[in-house]
Parts: structure tokens; sequence; C-alpha cells
């Protein structure tokens, strides 16, 4: 009987331990300068599901981390110069209100982000702001 509370409590307390290091990255990640958060899905399919995550600009780039993952590494990195905005919708029809359906293209494949309007505006002045040669990011 004793051997089964022990085996019983070491599996509480790795649970327990998981949990914790998932909420501390969750928040470490979520409060970060120039983090916001950015739901993801590859391709335009209806039927792809999105994945919860937080996007963060780096040098360069902007790395994007699954909210509901224990990984030290981004999931995805879109390097700016490869990266473009072919389109946005609001998705104030779907009762999202203040969130934008934003279509991307990153080295010739398509995908979705959903954002607010304040992290879209972010992410097309990040784009529209880099250096000269590199003008067409934002559709």
């Amino acid at each position: 009987m004793g051997y089964v509370l022990g085996l019983i409590g070491a599996v509480l307390l790795a649970v327990l331990l998981v949990g914790a290091l998932g909420a501390s990255r969750l928040r470490t990640l979520s409060r970060r300068v120039g983090s916001f958060p950015c739901s993801a899905r590859p391709g335009s399919a209806p039927h792809a599901s999105w994945s919860v995550g937080i996007a963060h600009y780096a040098v360069g780039r902007i790395e994007w981390w699954r909210c509901w993952s224990l990984s030290p590494r981004p999931a995805r990195t879109w390097y700016r110069d490869r990266l473009t905005i072919t389109g946005r919708t609001p998705l104030d029809q779907a009762g999202q209100v203040d969130q934008y359906l934003v279509r991307c293209r990153y080295d010739g494949v398509d995908f979705e982000l959903t954002m607010s309007s304040g992290a879209y505006a972010g992410l097309a002045s990040w784009l529209e702001a880099a250096p000269p040669g590199r003008r067409d990011l934002v559709v």
C-alpha cells in the first residue's frame, strides 16, 4: 500500500512540475517586450486546425511560440525579408471583435494568422519599415 501511495505521489508531483513549467513559460513569453497573442494555421484550407500561440519580434524576424508546449525553441520563425502579407479580413462577422485574419506568404508557402487590430498594425508597420529594396511586403 505504501508503494502505491508513493507512486501516486510521484506522478502528482511530476504533473504539478510540468504544469508549473508550462505556466512559467507562458508567462515569460507573454511578458516579453514585442510579444502579442497570435494563432496560426498552415495554408488556407478551412479544415486545417488553428494553433494558439504568442509571436515575438526579434531582430529581423518574428518568432512564433505555441502556447501549449514546453519546447525551448519557437515553433516557427519568419524572417522579415521573406515574409509577405497577402491580405487581411476583419473577423467582426464571426463574433471576434477587433480581430483580423491575416493571410501571409513565406518562401512561397501560404499560411494564416489571427491577431488583434493593434498587433496587425504593428506587423504591417514592421514589414513596411524593412530596409530599402523590400517595399512589397504588405499588399
